[in-house]
């Protein structure tokens, strides 16, 4: 396989109401979609990856490490492999890509 293309459209139609689905899995990196609802939580832990938040929609504040840090459309944060983080104060559902590099172990 050369390539793969979606939208964010189609990949939230993919989603099955799961707050993360992997989409895209290659030898260096993977790819999936996040969802979190208005006033959710976000129960993540600190991963063996490296990870990159591409944030599509919604506005919170992303902690990091204790460092909180405003995100909403268009935001790109990146966050070191071990390092606690997690999302807080969402206002508006947040749908994001998200990048680990290599590829997240299955949980």
């Amino acid at each position: 396989m050369t390539h793969q293309s979606f939208t964010v459209n189609e990949l939230t139609a993919l989603a099955d109401g799961r707050a993360y689905r992997e989409f895209l899995r290659r030898p260096a990196m993977s790819l999936g979609l996040y969802r979190l609802a208005v006033g959710g939580t976000d129960t993540q832990h600190p991963h063996a990856s490296d990870e990159v938040y591409i944030v599509q929609q919604g506005n919170a504040l992303l902690v990091v490490e204790g460092t909180a840090i405003e995100v909403g459309p268009g935001s790109v944060v990146s966050v070191d492999q071990g390092r606690e983080h997690h999302f807080t104060d969402i206002t508006e559902e947040l749908v994001i890509l998200v990048v680990f590099a290599p590829p997240q172990s299955p949980d």
